[in-house]
């Protein structure tokens, strides 16, 4: 039993480094800059498509998942296409290396649109989830941006606490209210493809809510397909 065990620290400690070695190369390849004219247009003259990703497990089940993508018009923020796909996930969890679990099925989420709707391709894409605000620098918007090249947003619900950032009331000071009436903030980071500045003027520009509409469309239709409570996955205040 204990032998077995220690095959098991072994082989998780031997992908660990897999991924860390992995995760710096690609983290090499993110650009922190706006690289389309619309991004620098004050009214995002030139973006139609916002979309958003997100892989949600089934309640009590760390093994199978959803993995969703919507396309919004832009600045209509109107539903153009849905995809939600259950997946069986086997990669381990590792705190810090979650999209190497995630990420391949928004990665064939994204293809799959490719391949049945091109003319539907988001410009750029929202991820639930952290950017460049990340332990090593390279989250989960990051790893999706680089993979299909596509610009990505990090937005997150929860405060990473990382690079000296505290849940204090400073950082409630800075946070984006992306919403009037909204009493909780959300965390942006960078990406891949867009610049900080750009990427929080699109996000707020595409809240009805607490939460970005393209995020929070995934929300709806997973609960549409019953696989989480709505109240779980959607705080909009």
């Amino acid at each position: 039993m204990a032998h077995g065990t220690e095959m098991e620290a072994q082989l998780a400690e031997e992908t660990r480094r897999c991924w860390e070695r992995d995760q710096a190369g690609m983290k090499a390849d993110v650009i922190e800059q706006d690289t389309q004219e619309w991004q620098s247009n004050p009214c995002f003259v030139g973006l139609e498509r916002v979309g958003g990703v997100d892989l949600s497990y089934a309640k009590g089940d760390d093994q199978h998942a959803c993995a969703s993508l919507v396309v919004l018009s832009y600045p209509e923020l109107k539903v153009l296409y849905e995809d939600c796909c259950m997946v069986s996930v086997k990669a381990p969890y590792v705190a810090g290396f979650l999209a190497f679990r995630e990420v391949p099925f928004l990665v064939d989420a994204v293809r799959r649109l490719e391949k049945q709707e091109p003319g539907l391709k988001p410009q750029v894409l929202l991820v639930d989830g952290n950017g460049v605000l990340h332990h090593r620098g390279f989250g989960i918007a990051c790893h999706l941006g680089v993979l299909t090249d596509l610009p990505c947003i990090g937005v997150a619900k929860n405060l990473l606490q990382v690079d000296g950032l505290a849940n204090d009331e400073l950082h409630k000071e800075q946070a984006l209210r992306s919403h009037a009436k909204s009493t909780k903030p959300v965390y942006i980071s960078v990406g891949h493809k867009m610049s900080l500045e750009s990427s929080v003027r699109l996000v707020h520009s595409c809240c009805r809510y607490r939460i970005p509409e393209p995020i929070r469309q995934l929300f709806l239709l997973l609960h549409l397909c019953a696989l989480t409570p709505l109240e779980e996955k959607l705080s909009c205040t």
